[in-house]
């Protein structure tokens, strides 16, 4: 199998980027089942379980981009930014509320970290994580939307 930098310019290019997706999300998806396991021995495990969830619900998400990535009508370097900003932006979230559960922070999460506390790096680094992947995230959906969204349209005015 050949493997593909990052010009998405062929279908076969494409299909890969659909695989990666898929691939991420399956990573992310197991690695969030294990996690599971090792909430208790979290520094705050309210935040061990809020990054557990994280990861299974953001491996999930992946995984449906994945499977509808065939179907988005936008050109190769859109198709780049919805790839990098969607796995950019569920890996950091998981990874953020990771470190804020082994950590114990609280600012950038205060309703799962309340009662906990860490040092003002580690609270800067996790609200500026937490910050950069939801942004990410927000912003890969919407590229996402708006792919399946051409689809659509372009469907209506064919009939």
């Amino acid at each position: 199998m050949q493997r593909y930098i990052d010009p998405i310019e062929t279908v076969d290019e494409v299909e890969e980027k659909s695989r990666r997706v898929l691939v991420w999300g399956a990573t992310l998806f197991l690695v969030g089942l294990i996690e599971g396991g090792f909430i208790p021995w979290f520094t705050n495990p309210r935040m061990g379980l809020s990054a557990h969830l994280s990861a299974v619900q953001g491996g999930m998400a992946l995984l449906i981009i994945g499977l509808a990535w065939n179907r988005l009508q936008l050109s190769s370097l859109q198709l780049r930014w919805t790839y990098y900003l969607n796995v950019a932006g569920v890996v950091l979230i998981w990874l953020a509320l990771t470190l804020a559960a082994v950590l114990g922070t609280s600012s950038g999460t205060p309703i799962a970290g309340a009662g906990f506390g860490a040092g003002t790096a580690a609270e800067l680094t996790v609200q500026v994580m937490l910050t950069l992947g939801a942004g990410a995230a927000i912003a890969g959906g919407a590229l996402f939307f708006w792919g399946l969204e051409l689809t659509t349209w372009r469907k209506k005015g064919k009939s």
